[in-house]
């Protein structure tokens, strides 16, 4: 186990370090602090939720591995995530799905609201955490010939258009009752597999579907929506109805937010560059933060090149406060509960990294056609001593230092996970 008071001594001397670069550790740590992750509880039970778990995942979702000690109810799910939260430092949020509600009436998707959520509003008041929302446009026997929103047949729009409806007024009862907003976002699957004759029309029907699902209005303070595009997916590979530059505009169009999630775009892109191209001109962003390995295989996050790129970009031009940092990766290869603490702490390391640089000197010193300084600095920063400020964070917010962390989850998988499979 790692002594506090060595942790303490490291940061004095990484504190000495950073401040003689002009950086403030104290005011870096305080601003972590107030960032709020929002963690999909998706990952704990490889996306089975609660309204209809046996049914076959579709939309191009997939998830790979059966470790044991999966979450099968709501009661275990919550648990999950209340262990994984205990051990990622400051406090977070939490993204659901339609199919998370719990329910004792055998509801479809149309029909599921806010009342079937009552449970995640009282698990939520209890552990002091947001909601975050997203209909559920996957999974379900609706979805005809991989079209939801943008289908040819009026009763397909009609029963998604439902879904999305009902979305909202369960995120607008997220907000008003844990006093957070509630971010709802927008994914479907709508697509072809070969080339269409037709590209426009199904665009045209996912703008006038969108827009019925959008047209009641709900206090910001409560919820907000966000739209989010792909590149392609499994069965749609040759046209998708929602395309990145599809919903680029509809959000900016609509003052929606737009959904970036780092997964859905071609390998050889690198996603940090949108964000300073779209927020000139649109409301804000949702990222949802995953790893792509030959695309949109949705690993687990880890502190690699392409999430250092995402948050120095976020940080450098203070683009933090009209953007939401949401996970969304899937991995049953290894401990759920710990997929969550890793990516969650990638996360967060990133965030920190980015943070503790000379920001201001360095605008300067690029204003001034100073490129030399301007290499040579961040060159430099690789190699600061940024973990050190990181242990402190952690020991700050109670939660394990280092690799502490994987005792408590092998503690819990021995004690509760594991037993699960043995019912």
């Amino acid at each position: 186990m790692t002594k506090a008071s060595e942790v303490e001594n490291a940061y004095k001397v990484a504190q000495a370090r950073y401040a003689e670069i002009g950086v403030d550790t104290e005011a870096m740590l305080t601003k972590l602090a107030k960032i709020k992750l929002s963690v999909h509880c998706w990952q704990g039970d490889d996306i089975h939720g609660f309204v209809n778990p046996e049914q076959e995942l579709t939309g191009g979702i997939g998830v790979s591995g059966d470790y044991p000690g999966m979450a099968r109810t709501p009661d275990q799910l919550t648990g999950d995530l209340s262990e994984a939260l205990s051990l990622i430092p400051g406090n977070h949020k939490v993204a659901l799905h339609t199919l998370y509600a719990v329910t004792n009436q055998k509801k479809d998707f149309d029909e599921i609201g806010p009342e079937d959520f009552k449970y995640w509003v009282d698990w939520a008041k209890e552990a002091g955490v947001g909601l975050d929302m997203n209909p559920t446009f996957f999974s379900h026997p609706m979805v005809k010939h991989n079209f939801t929103l943008a289908s040819p047949e009026k009763d397909v729009r009609d029963f998604w258009i439902k879904v999305g409806q009902q979305s909202r007024a369960i995120a607008n009862y997220f907000g008003e009752e844990l006093g957070q907003q509630s971010v709802n976002n927008f994914w479907i699957p709508d697509g072809f597999k070969d080339n269409p004759i037709d590209k426009l029309n199904p665009r045209l029907r996912l703008v006038e579907s969108l827009d019925k699902i959008f047209a009641k209005p709900y206090d910001e303070k409560n919820t907000i929506e966000a739209v989010e595009g792909k590149l392609f997916g499994t069965g749609i590979e040759s046209y998708t109805v929602g395309s990145h530059l599809f919903y680029n505009n509809y959000a900016i169009s609509r003052g929606k937010l737009w959904t970036i999630d780092a997964g859905h775009w071609h390998p050889t892109e690198d996603v940090s560059d949108k964000f300073s191209a779209f927020l000139p001109f649109g409301k804000g962003l949702m990222l949802h933060v995953s790893r792509p390995v030959r695309w949109d295989s949705d690993h687990v996050v880890i502190f690699d090149d392409a999430l250092i790129r995402i948050m120095r970009s976020l940080v450098r031009d203070q683009e933090l406060d009209r953007t939401n940092i949401g996970l969304d990766f899937f991995d049953a290869t290894i401990n759920r509960v710990a997929a969550w603490v890793i990516g969650a702490r990638a996360t967060q390391k990133a965030l920190l990294q980015a943070l503790l640089t000379p920001i201001d000197d360095l605008k300067q010193a690029e204003l001034n056609y100073d490129f030399t300084k301007r290499l040579a600095v961040t060159e430099e920063l690789k190699s600061y001593p940024f973990g050190a400020v990181w242990d402190e964070f952690c020991l700050r917010n109670d939660v394990p230092v280092g690799t502490d962390w994987l005792a408590n989850i092998r503690n819990y998988e021995q004690k509760v996970q594991f037993p699960r499979d043995q019912k």
